[in-house]
């Protein structure tokens, strides 16, 4: 692994991809769509949970049914695509990303976007080759991103000498850092996408404002 012995896995939306906007303009659409009100960006970090269904009883007051959610799922993802073409890396990471592998670090990236989606995106911003693996969802939307780490890791972990007790999670949800504690890996949340410093820092985990803070404070968590 080089110099390093710290292991990188980044989300990747609303951490490396600064789709935030994209996010919030696709679900208000989808709301429309469905007869809600619109919700503004602080209101969205303040109530944004993982597992989404949660999220839509946090504004509803109800769970949706299944047939509800279904709709939900579709109609954001609908939007979120129509939008996510102008959405640009977030300052600075494309510089983060190479730096960290041209000193002998390894990093992998980790999404809860759907894996036949995430792959050619991630190709498409000219950064595949700074990860050793890249692993998107599968299977159906709305869980959460534990299950998913777990794997991510275990093929990690067959392919070389990394390990969960040197890896560092860099994400911007509160299910980054639950998903780095279900396999014993540490975490580092960032303010600039889905939820607000207040909910990311209920978690225990460091809390950022930037990627390069992230990166350096990931650096000294192991080592």
């Amino acid at each position: 692994m080089g110099k390093q012995s710290t292991h990188l896995v980044w989300d990747w939306n609303g951490t490396i991809l600064d789709d935030i906007q994209a996010v919030i303009g696709a679900t208000n659409a989808a709301f429309a769509e469905m007869g809600l009100e619109p919700i503004t960006l602080d209101r969205y970090r303040e109530l944004y949970c993982v597992p989404v269904p949660v999220f839509y009883e946090r504004l509803m007051g109800r769970l949706p049914t299944d047939a509800e959610w279904a709709v939900m799922d579709e109609c954001f993802h609908r939007h979120y695509i129509a939008r996510r073409t102008v959405c640009g890396l977030t300052a600075g990471v494309r510089e983060l990303l190479a730096r960290w592998r041209l000193d002998g670090g390894s990093q992998s990236l980790l999404s809860m976007y759907g894996h036949e989606e995430l792959v050619p995106v991630v190709r498409g911003y000219g950064i595949e080759e700074h990860f050793v693996r890249v692993d998107g969802r599968t299977g159906p939307s709305g869980g959460t991103k534990a299950e998913h780490m777990e794997r991510h890791l275990a093929a990690l972990a067959a392919g070389g000498a990394i390990s969960a007790e040197r890896t560092v999670v860099i994400g911007d949800a509160v299910d980054d850092a639950v998903a780095a504690a279900h396999v014993g890996a540490r975490a580092v949340l960032y303010t600039g996408g889905s939820h607000s410093r207040k909910s990311l820092e209920a978690v225990g985990v460091p809390v950022v404002d930037t990627l390069g803070e992230a990166v350096d404070m990931a650096r000294g968590l192991v080592g």
